[in-house]
């Protein structure tokens, strides 16, 4: 399968890496979109093999499967060539999914297909399987030390001091579809979690600044007719970017070696 990247910050150049190190079998880099010619050039020097780097458009028709791992303003750009070429679109901003039909119905005309991987989060398997059934309520907390708070747009708009905190404070809390207006970079998590239950105008979310805490910390809990269940992960930053977790482009390369397993696990 030839695989494509698109942006090669924390997540990206971490699945590069591995494919450029045959850790995925079956799977072959074969093109990256970066920035700029000068940060590809950058980035091929830490790989074996040098790779090309090439236009959105150029990606959507090199490659079969196409990982998505840019700023979620550039979204489109990747995922409307991709779709529209009928490859697989490996979405990690999945805020960007919301109410976004018109993407799927794209990829339904095209045979291409849209895959969010677990990400930051635990459970999607345990969510998808209650769903089945009749699920009565999903909430998602997500707490955060402050300092990775501290610029989102949401946060300086409104002027909040999060410097200073001794104890946690509930920035948001509304539902996914509400949340995801103010805080698109912080929500995928979320938005993975609705689009696998609930959908994003019944699952309930809030952001916390917690000044006690090193890691982020996800928490989510359902209430549903086969099962209720409570689920928390803590996230270890990558060496890349502290904002983004080690778990996050490790699920993309587990993904991936699923695609070729002969053996399944977990739904």
């Amino acid at each position: 399968m030839r695989i494509g990247i698109a942006g090669i910050g924390a997540i990206g150049s971490a699945v590069a890496q591995a494919l450029d190190r045959s850790e995925i079998s079956g799977c072959e880099l074969v093109a990256i979109s970066a920035r700029s010619e000068a940060r590809a050039e950058e980035f091929n020097a830490t790989l074996k093999t040098i790779v090309p780097c090439v236009s959105f458009e150029e990606l959507a028709t090199k490659c079969d499967a196409v990982l998505e791992a840019l700023p979620p303003q550039m979204f489109n750009a990747i995922a409307l060539p991709v779709l529209g070429a009928g490859k697989t679109l490996i979405a990690m901003s999945a805020s960007q999914l919301l109410g976004r039909e018109d993407l799927v119905e794209l990829a339904r005309r095209t045979g291409g297909r849209i895959v969010i991987v677990s990400g930051a989060i635990l459970g999607l398997d345990a969510i998808k399987a209650v769903a089945v059934g009749k699920i009565y309520e999903v909430k998602v907390l997500t707490r955060k030390p402050p300092r990775s708070l501290a610029t989102a747009p949401y946060v300086v708009r409104n002027g909040l001091d999060l410097e200073n905190l001794t104890e946690a404070v509930c920035i948001l809390r509304g539902t996914v579809t509400e949340v995801a207006k103010e805080f698109p970079a912080n929500v995928n998590v979320a938005a993975a979690l609705s689009l696998a239950g609930l959908g994003a105008d019944l699952t309930r979310m809030e952001i916390w600044a917690d000044p006690s805490l090193v890691f982020n910390t996800h928490t989510v809990e359902v209430k549903s007719d086969s099962s209720d269940f409570s689920m928390s992960i803590q996230n270890r930053p990558s060496n890349e970017n502290p904002g983004t977790g080690r778990i996050t482009s490790q699920s993309v390369i587990a993904f991936l070696r699923q695609m070729r397993s002969v053996m399944l696990i977990g739904t």
